[in-house]
C-alpha cells in the first residue's frame, strides 16, 4: 500500500522558515521522481518544486525560486522542502507527491499523492 506522509505545516510569519517532510512507504522509492504542489483557497492545485530520482535535478517554480529548496534522503524515503522568506502568497496545503518522470510531474502529471499539510503565513 503506497503511503506518502507530509509533517511539518503549520503557523509562520513572513520572513521565517518552515521545513516540510514527506515519508513514503509501498513502493521504490529511489526509482521515482518526488514533488511538492500547492492548493491555496479558491486556486488550482500547482507545482511547487520536484527533484528527480538520481537526486541531482531539481525543479522550482519561478514563484519559490531562491526560496525554496528541496532535497531527499533515498535511504530515509524522505523527501523535504525547506521555505525560507516566506511570503503570505505561500499560504496553502502543501501536498508530497511521487511520479515516474520528472519532466512529466512538473505539468503534474504524478501517480502517488500525499494527504496534504496546512501552511500558514502571517503577515
Amino acid at each position: 500500500q503506497v503511503q506518502l506522509v507530509e509533517s511539518g505545516g503549520g503557523l509562520v510569519q513572513a520572513g521565517g522558515s518552515l521545513r516540510l517532510s514527506c515519508a513514503a512507504s509501498g513502493f521504490t522509492f529511489s526509482r521515482y521522481a518526488m514533488g511538492w504542489f500547492r492548493q491555496a483557497p479558491g486556486k488550482e492545485r500547482e507545482f511547487v518544486a520536484g527533484i528527480a530520482w538520481s537526486v541531482d535535478a531539481t525543479y522550482y517554480a519561478d514563484s519559490v525560486k531562491g526560496r525554496f529548496t528541496i532535497s531527499r534522503d533515498n535511504a530515509k524515503n524522505t523527501v523535504y522542502l525547506q521555505m525560507n522568506s516566506v511570503k503570505p502568497e505561500d499560504t496553502a496545503v502543501y501536498y508530497c507527491a511521487a511520479g515516474r518522470n520528472i519532466a512529466r510531474m512538473t505539468a503534474g502529471g504524478v501517480d502517488y499523492w500525499g494527504q496534504g499539510t496546512q501552511v500558514t503565513i502571517s503577515s
